[in-house]
């Protein structure tokens, strides 16, 4: 045979094992595609790493990286181009650390994206990612690829200035970069706080810029600080002076005509009963004796609908502002203050026009008649909740007689509510008491008493008779199913309620957790019975209520399952909730008997007021931990006595008897041991003792640091608490060299597993 000829006849095998070469290569980049190949790796990997392989790799490789396959992410390192991968929508969750989790819609987990992989992605932006990775414990790695929309976010911080320019270091743990601003604004000072936006962030430069948007004063400052954890939680602090404006242009004059379409209850005994520092009265009771055991009472609502008009500026900025906001010193209203306070506030000795839910009732909770439309009353007296309970306790003072007939009756329906099975948690409510600067000076709680209780009652009553009256079918045709907002609540999950019947089983309670239906409540009531003044009490009622579903504004109608009741919605509020401004312009169209209103619409005004409901929750609660920490700035170096009320990996929180104040104590500050976190168990475990921290331990703290800025208290272990006996047990700590051999122990077994 020539050599020609075996030139010749070779070419078909050099070409096939370029081929089989080069689709090795691309096998490897497509099943592992965030991994990093060197061309060394990729010739000895598809078919030898000689002379002539690294020289074949490399013109692959290169023929791949012109095609836009892969990439070379590092000189001499190349991997599968993102272009080439799956690339999936979603929602950033940002950490502390500048790593982020992407919410995917159809993902059992969130993606986890390594800081460095975030492309400047901030919280709420949505994105584009890719999955890079999966990890040991098979949970999906991604690279963020696209910002496609920034989030509508502004951020509170500090300033501190250069002589140019200033960073602001923002507050919210979701924003771990300081913001650079180029343009400073006049009167801005060193350590002010600020609100700012961000308005770009270069590719090439570490942080974020921005610009200042409000300048909120001194850091420190009660003022300030509220304002902050209000623009922090991108809620309004102040009213747009065109709404301002629209509402001081509303007439307070009742026009002659008004009276003829409304039912007079100005002649009949009408009270409101409110907490003492109440500056809205939005509901009022109104009593009469029609007859021998038989009684007219009257639940009368701020006609908030007649007075804003349901195209303007007002209800525009009601709407979005969803609710009233309750942070620990002040109430920021839904309504501007004209309205709120003053046009729609029951006052005594004022006409008011209202929406009203009339019953006959007897002594047995018959109702006999009902009747839902617009009246006009004149409140006779403002009670607070104090008075009225004295006068309940006494059976003394002004409108003594209504007051008791009104409190047996609301005593009678609370029973009825339970036997049919609501659930009932009494967990009790910490409130501050504060100095004229805001200062928290001490603790106290809230508590309801029968007069709470009344109010309760009654305003059930009228939220489900409003409901029952425009949810029920009425036969065939139009009117048979009408779009309402209803206010739902659903059955407990069922893996919640077995994990917590394992938890409480430490503390001697039984709990059935594969009981059905309202049998579940009755076993809920049953144990907050039985744990009714014991130092677990909290600890317990806390969890019992994590294990209940959330209730939320819908048009579809589940019924509201705490409560027991089939129908349920929210009527009795709406100076401080936009659901109830719905709820009375929809009664208001279906008692003058127009068809069903527009559902899609309704729909997403449910889904935005149960968001803000949740986002206004989160405020009131950030401004109780803020005045948590300033009052624990006095008493640094104390020590307490309290119970675990949370664990995670990063600590155990530990809520203090006598004030219900919660600090974290660090996994790193815990001495004794190396721990880890179990879930299952709601425990840290020491690996070396077997030694456990569990939900629900008693324990003895001692006060470490109260950090203002980020809300936080840090509490040293002092040791455990015997349940039984109450003596203490005091933890050891380990030396800093025997605490590294642990830690390296730990590592070892890790490792083995």
């Amino acid at each position: 045979m020539s050599k020609k000829e075996t030139k010749k006849d070779s070419r078909p095998k050099q070409n096939k094992r370029a081929a089989d070469r080069s689709a090795v290569i691309m096998e490897l980049f497509r099943s592992f595609p965030g991994k990093k190949y060197t061309l060394k790796n990729l010739a000895s990997a598809s078919g030898g790493n000689d002379k002539e392989g690294r020289y074949r790799t490399k013109e692959i490789v290169e023929a791949m990286k012109r095609e836009g396959v892969i990439e070379e992410i590092a000189p001499g390192k190349f991997r599968l181009s993102t272009a080439q991968m799956p690339a999936y929508e979603g929602v950033v969750d940002l950490t502390p650390t500048g790593a982020a989790y992407v919410k995917v819609e159809g993902f059992d987990k969130d993606v986890f994206v390594d800081g460095r992989n975030t492309a400047h992605a901030l919280q709420d932006d949505v994105v584009k990612l890719v999955i890079i990775r999966k990890k040991r414990n098979g949970d999906p790695e991604g690279e963020i690829t696209q910002i496609i929309k920034r989030g509508d976010r502004q951020y509170v911080g500090t300033v501190e200035l250069t002589r140019s320019h200033a960073f602001v270091r923002p507050s919210s743990r979701k924003m771990p970069y300081d913001i650079f601003i180029r343009t400073l604004v006049p009167g801005l000072h060193d350590g002010d706080k600020v609100v700012v936006r961000i308005t770009e962030w270069p590719a090439e430069t570490k942080s974020p810029v921005g610009e200042i948007i409000d300048n909120l004063g001194a850091a420190g400052d009660n003022d300030t600080e509220m304002h902050a954890i209000l623009a922090e939680f991108n809620l309004p602090y102040k009213y747009p002076e065109e709404v301002e404006q629209a509402a001081d242009a509303i007439p307070c004059e009742i026009p002659a005509a008004e009276y003829k379409k409304r039912r007079d209850f100005r002649g009949v005994t009408t009270f409101t009963i409110d907490p003492a520092d109440a500056k809205d009265f939005d509901d009022a009771l109104s009593i009469r004796r029609i007859g021998e055991d038989r009684w007219e009472i009257g639940v009368h609502i701020a006609d908030v609908t007649y007075y804003v008009d349901e195209n303007g500026i007002i209800e525009a900025e009601g709407r979005e502002r969803a609710t009233s906001v309750y942070l620990v010193d002040r109430t920021i209203p839904m309504l501007p203050e004209k309205l709120s306070n003053f046009l729609c506030s029951l006052r005594p000795g004022e006409e008011k026009l209202c929406f009203s839910a009339v019953f006959e009732m007897d002594s047995d909770l018959n109702i006999h008649s009902q009747w839902i439309g617009r009246t006009v009353i004149l409140s006779d007296r403002r009670f607070t909740y104090e008075e009225a309970q004295k006068t309940i306790e006494t059976g003394e003072g002004e409108y003594s007689e209504e007051l008791l007939t009104l409190n047996t009756l609301a005593q009678k329906m609370r029973k009825e509510r339970f036997r049919n099975g609501a659930v009932a948690f009494d967990r009790e409510e910490a409130k501050f008491t504060l100095d004229e600067k805001g200062k928290p000076t001490g603790v106290y709680f809230k508590v309801q008493k029968e007069a709470n209780q009344l109010i309760e009652e009654f305003m059930l009553l009228a939220n489900r008779t409003v409901a029952e009256f425009v949810g029920k079918k009425r036969g065939a045709g139009a009117n048979a199913e009408r779009t309402f907002v209803y206010r739902v609540h659903d059955k407990p999950d069922p893996d919640k309620l077995a994990k917590f019947s394992n938890f409480i089983l430490k503390f001697g309670y039984y709990f059935k957790p594969d009981a059905k239906g309202r049998e579940i409540s009755r076993e809920i009531n049953k144990l907050m019975k039985e744990i009714k003044g014991k130092s677990e009490e909290n600890v317990i009622s806390t969890l019992a209520i994590r294990s209940m579903a959330k209730a939320y504004y819908s048009t579809e109608n589940i019924g509201h399952y705490g409560l027991a009741f089939r129908y349920y919605t929210h009527f009795t509020s709406p100076i401080r909730r936009y659901p109830d401004m719905m709820v009375h312009r929809l009664l208001a169209r279906y008692l003058a008997g127009e068809g069903s209103a527009d559902a899609e619409f309704y729909d997403r005004q449910c889904e935005h007021s149960s968001e803000m409901e949740v986002i206004a929750a989160d405020a009131e609660r950030a401004s109780v931990k803020y005045k948590m920490a300033e009052f624990m700035l006095d008493r640094i170096g104390q020590e307490f006595d309290g119970a675990i009320s949370g664990v995670s990996e990063w600590g155990i929180y530990v809520e203090l008897d006598d004030t219900h104040i919660e600090g974290m104590v660090s996994t790193r500050d815990l001495t004794d041991d190396v721990y880890s976190f179990s879930e299952e168990e709601y425990a840290l475990r020491g690996h070396r003792t077997g030694r456990t921290l569990t939900l629900g331990d008693k324990v003895r703290i001692k006060v470490k640091n109260a950090d203002l800025a980020r809300k936080q208290i840090d509490f040293e272990l002092v040791g455990t608490i015997d349940f039984k006996t109450g003596t203490l047990k005091e933890y050891p700590s380990m030396t800093a060299a025997a605490k590294d051999s642990a830690i390296k122990d730990s590592h070892r077994k890790h490792r083995r597993k």
